[in-house]
């Protein structure tokens, strides 16, 4: 299976964080040099930028959100859960609106024994899941357009689904294999090993592709991107 090429992709928008893959594989030698979790999956954001990249699975997940989310692991009671996302945390008005969206939200299934997050593998893409962009608001705006480029009205090919960080990179697609994104990296929680100004723009492997495929007829080489570098250059 051929790998999309992001590169012109990234030269026109001024990405410069390499893009990260969520793989489902069987086998994970090939992508040495591999870490084990111990943390929150963004705690290695920095490494990932090294090459790194991070292995899961259902005995080695790190922290228990990751471990329900990702692995579907059981990590606490229904009622623990509750109580820790919605009084510990606060993020929910209530524990009857917690449990609600807890019951709405499915884990994501794995197909292989092992997660990986990390640099793009273009030689392992029939286990890639997902792939993240981490962006500004400028490049989030430009990739939010690409991803519209061929949704009819009332089509929602960009969501922004409340959720912690980890099930922004996966489980909180209905789909992954529509052509859809998800705004990621809107968990506080998560927030502190990014800087600042960065988002996440989270694609499933379809409009990773359409994106990838964008060419110099696109919108990429319109008016309203060369203003807008323009504009960031003065």
């Amino acid at each position: 299976m051929q790998h999309p090429d992001p590169s012109y992709l990234l030269e026109k928008t001024g990405i410069t964080y390499p893009p990260i893959g969520f793989y489902d594989v069987p086998e994970y030698a090939a992508f040495a040099p591999v870490m084990e979790t111990k943390a929150c999956v963004f705690a290695y954001f920095k490494q990932w930028q090294k090459g790194k990249s991070l292995l899961l699975s259902k005995k080695q997940y790190g922290c228990p959100g990751a471990g329900k989310w990702l692995c579907s692991v059981q990590t606490r009671s229904r009622e623990a859960f509750i109580k820790f996302l919605a009084d510990e945390e606060g993020l929910k008005a209530n524990h009857e609106l917690m449990g609600l969206w807890l019951d709405e939200e499915k884990p994501y299934k794995q197909q292989h024994e092992h997660l990986l997050i990390g640099p793009l593998q273009p030689d392992h893409n029939e286990y890639l899941k997902t792939v993240t962009f981490f962006v500004n608001p400028d490049q989030l705006s430009i990739l939010a357009i690409g991803a519209q480029l061929y949704s009819r009205p009332r089509e929602s090919p960009v969501i922004a689904p409340f959720g912690s960080g980890c099930m922004q990179l996966v489980s909180l697609f209905p789909n992954l294999e529509e052509p859809q994104a998800i705004i990621g990296a809107t968990d506080m929680a998560m927030r502190k090993y990014l800087p600042p100004e960065i988002l996440a723009f989270t694609m499933t492997r379809p409009m990773f592709e359409r994106l990838c495929s964008l060419d110099r007829n696109s919108y990429l080489e319109k008016r309203f991107l060369s203003e807008l570098m323009k504009a960031r250059d003065n």
